[in-house]
């Protein structure tokens, strides 16, 4: 990889490998002396599909949080399940289909594999009874946040979003292109995603991830949902890590232009990962925006 890529590149590809990593696993189901109130799993039906889902808390105020790629709650929210303030918030935290235990079916990468995420994630939430809710979406799911609340803008409270991207550059497809061999990758970054899908699937997962990806690069401007950010209503708050080499200053400058009234925080020290590196800085962030 490194005979291919520049330096710059192999250093992103190199951190986006560790940021895969599922380091934060969740129980399906606690004590209340440890979460404060227990994390439930289910299943539901949703579009055809069985969707998983974990769900914490009481609050009035319901989150959902949505992963990124090859995510799951439970890999990609550890921080967030266990310690977003469970009086204010019922969190919930849902695998999209194909990812995590939401399987059947494989994961595929239609054109519209986002806005069938969103899609999706609106109609689960509206299955589970919740009259509207907020959205915290981290990297591909900071994409499909920002396309449910384009599309279903009466549904959608509030958002948060880091490590999102509208469109699709040059550099981002060099960086895709890095990842798309998983036996390249160190059996550290690689072993807890095995353990989770099985190498056969992770492996020919991440490789229909790639080419679903690099579809929009073909598309006018790379479009995946620029388009969509005028239709953004919603309160809208964006993290970006000024050290996030996976996705460049410009994505989150460019979202920041493009949805009226959103905010853009800067975390200093942040990379692509910053709601794991830095949880309670992000969880109080996210808390004070969301009240």
């Amino acid at each position: 990889m490194a005979e291919v890529l520049g330096g710059r590149a192999v250093r992103q590809v190199r951190l986006l490998l560790s940021v895969l990593k599922p380091g934060n696993h969740v129980p399906y189901a606690g004590p209340a002396a440890a979460f404060g109130t227990s994390v439930t799993s289910a299943k539901v039906a949703v579009n055809g599909v069985h969707l998983h889902y974990q769900r914490t808390g009481e609050g009035e105020h319901a989150v959902l949080l949505l992963p990124g790629m090859l995510g799951s709650g439970e890999t990609d929210f550890g921080p967030q399940i266990k310690n977003l303030n469970k009086k204010l918030f019922t969190v919930v935290a849902w695998d999209p289909r194909g990812y995590g235990h939401s399987r059947p079916p494989d994961r595929d990468f239609p054109l519209d594999f986002f806005e069938r995420d969103a899609k999706d994630a609106v109609d689960l939430m509206k299955t589970l009874k919740f009259q509207k809710v907020s959205l915290l979406g981290w990297s591909d799911g900071g994409i499909t946040a920002l396309i449910a609340a384009a599309r279903y803008p009466s549904y959608i409270n509030k958002m948060v979003i880091w490590g999102a991207n509208a469109y699709v550059t040059e550099e981002d497809e060099t960086i895709y292109q890095g990842i798309r061999d998983v036996s390249k990758w160190s059996e550290r970054t690689r072993k807890p995603l095995e353990t989770l899908y099985g190498y056969d699937y992770f492996s020919k997962t991440c490789e229909k991830w790639v080419d679903g990806i690099k579809q929009f690069k073909h598309l006018s401007d790379g479009n995946i949902c620029r388009h969509l950010l005028p239709l953004v209503q919603c309160p809208t708050l964006i993290v970006h890590g000024e050290k996030d080499p996976l996705v460049p200053r410009f994505h989150a400058d460019f979202i920041h232009k493009h949805v009226r009234g959103s905010r853009l925080h800067l975390m200093p020290e942040g990379k692509h990962n910053l709601h794991l590196r830095f949880a309670n800085e992000f969880n109080k962030l996210a808390e004070d925006f969301l009240q």
